[in-house]
């Protein structure tokens, strides 16, 4: 998944139109932060398998990520290889990335050797800029004065930095790392929300990737509430699925609006997302 639609809103395509295709050189392509999230992907598969080889494709990943780091006039990553954004997701993967594979070392060296990196990327990111005097966090940074952007407040910029965090404190047993992120969380459900239902700015038109947005948010939060539970997390991720359930359905099919109504297109990408609020109330 590409920023694509957060980088460009409001000019994209609609749902039904895809982007267009680019050549890729396995799992590496010029954005970093699709990237990242096909690290995680196989990080989730290696967590389901324990196959070391898809721990160490994550891991040969991470280290093209690495390499961008300290590149842009503000330190950090770029979004893409072709430098032309500094932006929220590319540096919360890159931290996200970081920190899961610290917590699947397999020797203290290589334990410590990502766990610096992740420690190192959150030092940056929370004197960035990226996280405002509200406690959200906007989409990029100024590359010219490496100031906030004042970029819209996407729901999968609050969410990715939730999962990353946690890890961090899975890592290092700081909890002070989730007290951070509960404070992002409170702030985001605050900012995005309406009766309790979480929205993203580009509805009811989010294209192919921002229709996915609101369930990253919802999927990390479902990490950081099984790490360190809250009822209000619990009362969040029940109000959203079961909103979903009655006013955003047809049928078996999940569309965009997760207050309703239930709108076209439903495709692959509003039924994964959607069914993120659903699995985070199943579990929590």
């Amino acid at each position: 998944m590409s920023s694509y639609y957060a980088h460009h809103w409001p000019h994209f395509p609609p749902g039904w139109r895809i982007p267009p295709s680019i050549r890729t050189n396995g799992f590496l392509n010029g954005y970093y932060d699709d990237e990242g999230w096909w690290s995680l992907a196989w990080i989730a598969a290696y967590d389901v398998t324990r196959n070391q080889e898809y721990l160490s494709t994550a891991q040969s990943i991470f280290e093209d990520m690495q390499a961008a780091y300290g590149t842009t006039p503000c330190s950090g990553i770029w979004w893409d290889k072709a430098h032309t954004y500094v932006n929220a997701i590319a540096n919360e993967l890159f931290l996200d990335v970081a920190a899961h594979l610290a917590n699947r070392a397999s020797t203290p060296a290589s334990k410590t050797y990502y766990l610096s990196w992740a420690e190192e990327q959150w030092n940056w990111f929370r004197n960035s800029g990226l996280i405002n005097a509200q406690h959200t966090i906007n989409d990029g940074l100024n590359d010219t004065t490496c100031q906030n952007n004042d970029g819209t407040i996407w729901s999968y910029n609050q969410g990715v930095i939730l999962g990353g965090l946690t890890e961090l404190s899975r890592a290092t047993e700081d909890s002070s790392y989730v007290t951070t992120a509960k404070q992002i969380a409170d702030a985001s459900i605050a900012s995005l929300t309406v009766n309790g239902i979480l929205h993203d700015a580009c509805e009811p038109d989010c294209g192919g990737d921002g229709s996915q947005f609101k369930g990253v948010f919802a999927r990390n939060l479902r990490i950081l509430q099984q790490y360190s539970p809250e009822a209000r997390y619990a009362t969040f991720l029940d109000t959203n699925a079961n909103s979903i359930w009655n006013d955003d359905r047809e049928g078996r099919e999940l569309s965009l609006i997760w207050s309703g109504p239930y709108i076209q297109p439903a495709n692959a990408s509003t039924q994964s997302s959607a069914m993120d609020a659903i699995v985070g109330a199943l579990a929590t």
